[in-house]
């Protein structure tokens, strides 16, 4: 068997990435019977990037294993990924979520997914809630991004491997500043909620950011979006 299909190993590697995040890299190659004639496949996984920047990492790799033609590669394509691990990311990070999205496109049965999600603060709040609202726009969810008193939350509806994406983003870049103005992640988000949206759930049709003077306002929104047990469920907690 191994003699007519070659071999496949898996490699796992963590790397010190860009965003200060060690990001675990799960590389599987499978070695056809006439490597290193031919480049081996790669298949590259990573719970700390989005689909797109695996499948950047994928390509960069492979153009790296042409240049090896006819010599053992693996050894020197783990290593040459290690090292430029960093510049690969920040090329697909402009365009990560727009290739996420075209790539895919549609997947209705996935279903359709709601996140709700609890942030503590903003410092830099202007510049958060730009990287937000693209963030949303380049993924194509929908939702909104709602501010009452001290209580912020993020409500997303959208493809399933969108809000998982989103979720990576919102995780790993840097959104806001610490108390000393540094560049810094979000350390103090929850994820109150993540599910599939049902039939009485009304459809968010665009991303908006919105404040509310009173707790009533915001029960509104979500009463409006057939959303009265989220509400009730996640939210009054919060003012305790």
């Amino acid at each position: 068997m191994a003699e007519t299909h070659g071999i496949s190993f898996r490699i796992q590697i963590t790397v010190k990435e860009l965003l200060d995040t060690d990001v675990l890299l799960k590389l599987l190659f499978h070695l056809p019977v006439s490597y290193p004639s031919t480049v081996p496949d790669i298949s590259v996984n990573s719970d700390q990037l989005t689909r797109a920047q695996c499948m950047d990492v994928k390509d960069k790799l492979l153009e790296q294993a042409k240049k090896h033609l006819s010599e053992p590669m693996v050894h020197d394509l783990i290593l040459w990924i290690q090292q430029h691990l960093k510049d690969v990311i920040k090329q697909s990070a402009t365009v990560c979520s727009e290739k996420t999205t075209l790539s895919k496109g549609t997947s209705a049965e996935d279903g359709i997914w709601m996140l709700l999600l609890h942030l503590d603060h903003m410092r830099a709040k202007a510049k958060y809630v730009k990287t937000v609202e693209k963030w949303a726009s380049d993924l194509r969810l929908t939702g909104r991004l709602m501010f009452m008193g001290k209580i912020i939350l993020i409500l997303l509806q959208g493809d399933r491997s969108s809000i998982k994406d989103y979720l990576i983003l919102q995780k790993t870049c840097k959104v806001d500043v610490d108390s000393s103005g540094k560049k810094c992640k979000e350390k103090m988000m929850s994820v109150l909620c993540e599910t599939e949206v049902q039939s009485q759930h009304k459809r968010f049709q665009t991303f908006e950011v919105k404040e509310y003077s009173t707790l009533k306002e915001l029960q509104k929104e979500f009463e409006t979006a057939g959303l009265k047990t989220l509400f009730s469920e996640f939210v009054p907690p919060l003012l305790k």
